[in-house]
Order: structure tokens, then sequence, then C-alpha cells
């Protein structure tokens, strides 16, 4: 079962986009506090990576505070009461340039780009019974 959506890409460490997609379903709630974490074993097996990578993953989300590694359980996301400011933001920002850079590269305004997005935006709202920012 994979619990973190990855596409790997070049240019960009296996770690950090590991990393990334971690703390992305952590803030976005799809892994919440207290589920477990896979091992490094099986995150390794999971998204075929090499198992050194895998545990310097778990390692830097322990250092991080965003997982924690309970005697007896295993690792487990940890409780954030505390999530700084930003952090939903700082994780699109890649997803935004990368958007950004394909809209400017086929030739589509920021007015046409805005406009998909809330045409996007309206429809996951209709989906999901409506319950959104806007």
């Amino acid at each position: 079962m994979t619990l973190l959506r990855i596409q790997f890409r070049p240019g960009t460490s296996i770690f950090d986009q590991v990393v990334f997609a971690a703390i992305k379903a952590f803030v976005s709630g799809e892994l919440q506090p207290g589920q477990p974490f896979p091992s490094v074993r099986a995150l390794a097996a999971d998204l075929k990576i090499h198992p050194n990578t895998a545990h310097k993953v778990v390692q830097h989300l322990i250092q991080e505070r965003w997982l924690e590694s309970r005697p007896g359980i295993g690792t487990v996301v940890a409780e954030r009461p505390d999530a700084r400011p930003g952090d939903r933001r700082r994780l699109l920002k890649q997803e935004v340039e990368q958007l950004v850079v394909e809209a400017k590269r086929v030739g589509v305004s920021l007015e046409d780009l805005l406009e998909t997005v809330r045409a996007q935006w309206r429809t996951l709202e209709i989906g999901s019974g409506g319950g959104g920012k806007r």
C-alpha cells in the first residue's frame, strides 16, 4: 500500500522529493497524527528507493518533528499543534512554479490561467460539498 504519492522528477534529489511528499501528506491531513509511518525497509521497497535514502528521509522527518519513534510501536506521525505558518503555501510553491512556467511556455495569459484555476476550484468544491475557502 502506497502512503506517499510521488512521481519522481529529474533534477531534484530523491531525498528531497520523498521528504516533500511526506510533508505534503502531513499538512494536507492524508497522514494523521498517531498513524503508523512505514518502516525504512517498507518505505524503500514501496518507493523503489535505496534503503539508505529511506533511512535519511525518516531520520530527517523525525528531526523536524513530523514523525516520532515510539518504542514497541514504531514510527508514527507526530502531533503538530504548532504547524508552522506558511507550511501549506510553501508546499505548493513548486507546483505553482511549474504551472506558471508551463502556462507561459504555451502562451496562456495570467487572466486565462487564473480563470482555469478558479473553474477547477469550483469543480472540486461542487464535488466535495462546497467546503472550501475562496
